[in-house]
C-alpha cells in the first residue's frame, strides 16, 4: 500500500515564534560536528544513493512533488519575472515542472549531484549540468533566481553554500529553498537511538542532523542576504509499518550518508521497529512519520531594497500608537 500524504496535518509558523520541537537534534548538537574540519556527510555516498533511486523514482517522489508545488506558489506571489533561474539539487525535475505554469521563469538551469537524476529531470536536452551544492560552478552575479527543493540538508557547510549562492545571484536576485529541518523523522530517530542503546549499550547518530527553525534566518543573514525570511510547515505521512518507511527513504535517495553511522545490527533494527509501532501507530495500525520543511528566502543586496530604520529615528511613541500611558521603569535597587 502506498504511503498516505495528509496535507491537512501541516501547520505554519514564523521564525520568530516558539519552536515546536524544543531540544530536537540539530547539527551543532551531534558529537564531532562542532568541529568545522569534520565533514559529517559522505557526498560520494549521497550521489550513489541518488543514482540507485533514479530508476524507481516515480514510486517515491510524492514528497518532492508536494514541496515543489509549495515553492512554485511562493514564486507566484512575487510581481516580477526571473530571466535565468537555477534549480539546485533538482532530483527528478519536480520543481521545474511545478514552475512552468507560473510563467515566472524564462530559462531554467537544472543541476544535481547525480547524472542519473539529471537525466530524469531534463530528458529532452534542457539546460542541465552535474554540479555539487558545495562547489558551485556559476559566475558571480549571473543568476536572477536560485531555488532548491529538499537538497541542502546534505550539505556539509551550509553557511558556505549559502554564501556561494548569494555571490552567484545578481543584485536583487532571489534565493528560495525548502529543506528538511530539525524534527524531521523524530519518531524514527528516537526509536533507533533507544533500540541501539538497549541492544549494544550505546547509540550512534542514525538520522541526519538538521538545522533548527530559529537558526535558519541567521544562516541567511550570515551569508549576506537582505530581507531574510524563514518559516516552516509540517507534513505527516503514514505507512503500514516502519519497514515501509525505511524502504521509501531508500527510494527517495534519502538513506543516511552520515560518516559516523556504521552498520546497524538486525536486533537493533527489529527492536526499533517494535518501539516505533508501539508509540506512533494509529487506530488502524499505521505509523506516522513527521517531515518538517523549512522554507528560506533572501535577496542579494541592492540599493533599491527597503532598509531598516536607524535606532532612535521613530517619529511616534509606541505608547501613543497603543493608546496607553508611558511610565518610566522603577529601579528595585538590585543589580
Amino acid at each position: 500500500m502506498a504511503p498516505t500524504l495528509r496535507p491537512a496535518s501541516l501547520s505554519c509558523q514564523s521564525v520568530a515564534g516558539e519552536d515546536p520541537f524544543p531540544g530536537a537534534t540539530g547539527r551543532a548538537m551531534i558529537p564531532g560536528i562542532m568541529d568545522p574540519t569534520v565533514a559529517p556527510f559522505d557526498r560520494r555516498r549521497l550521489r550513489l544513493h541518488r543514482d540507485r533511486a533514479a530508476p524507481g523514482w516515480a514510486k517515491h517522489d510524492f514528497l518532492f512533488k508536494d514541496v515543489a508545488e509549495r515553492l512554485a506558489e511562493r514564486v507566484s506571489d512575487f510581481a516580477r519575472r526571473f530571466e535565468l533561474a537555477l534549480d539546485l539539487g533538482c532530483h527528478g525535475g519536480e520543481l521545474g515542472r511545478a514552475l512552468a505554469p507560473t510563467g515566472k521563469v524564462d530559462r531554467l538551469v537544472q543541476s544535481d549531484l547525480s547524472m542519473a537524476m539529471l537525466r530524469r529531470a531534463a530528458p529532452e536536452g534542457g539546460l542541465a549540468l552535474v554540479a555539487d551544492e558545495e562547489i558551485l560552478p556559476f559566475a558571480s552575479r549571473s543568476l536572477d533566481l536560485v531555488m532548491s527543493n529538499l537538497s541542502l540538508h546534505w550539505v556539509n557547510d551550509l553557511p558556505g553554500a549559502l554564501l556561494q549562492i548569494r555571490h552567484a545571484l545578481k543584485p536583487d536576485g532571489l534565493f528560495l529553498a525548502a529543506m528538511f529541518g530539525a524534527g524531521t523523522l523524530v519518531e524514527l530517530r528516537d526509536a533507533l537511538a533507544e533500540a541501539e542503546s538497549e541492544m549494544s549499550g550505546g547509540a550512534r547518530p542514525r538520522v541526519a542532523p538538521l538545522p533548527e527553525l530559529r537558526d535558519a534566518a541567521g544562516l541567511l543573514q550570515r551569508a549576506g542576504f537582505a530581507l531574510p525570511v524563514a518559516d516552516h510547515e509540517i507534513i505527516t505521512v503514514t505507512y503500514a509499518d516502519p519497514f515501509r518507511l525505511l524502504a521509501d527513504l531508500r527510494g527517495m535517495g534519502e538513506a543516511s550518508t552520515l560518516v559516523s553511522g556504521g552498520a546497524l545490527s538486525q536486533r537493533s533494527l527489529l527492536r526499533a521497529a517494535e518501539l516505533y509501532a508501539g508509540r506512533h501507530a494509529d487506530a488502524g495500525g499505521r505509523i506516522k512519520a513527521t517531515f518538517r520543511i523549512l522554507f528560506l528566502a533572501g535577496w542579494a543586496p541592492h540599493d533599491s531594497q527597503q532598509k531598516p530604520l536607524r535606532p532612535g529615528s521613530a517619529k511616534a511613541r509606541l505608547a501613543e500608537a497603543l493608546g496607553t500611558q508611558e511610565r518610566p521603569l522603577k529601579s528595585t535597587g538590585e543589580d
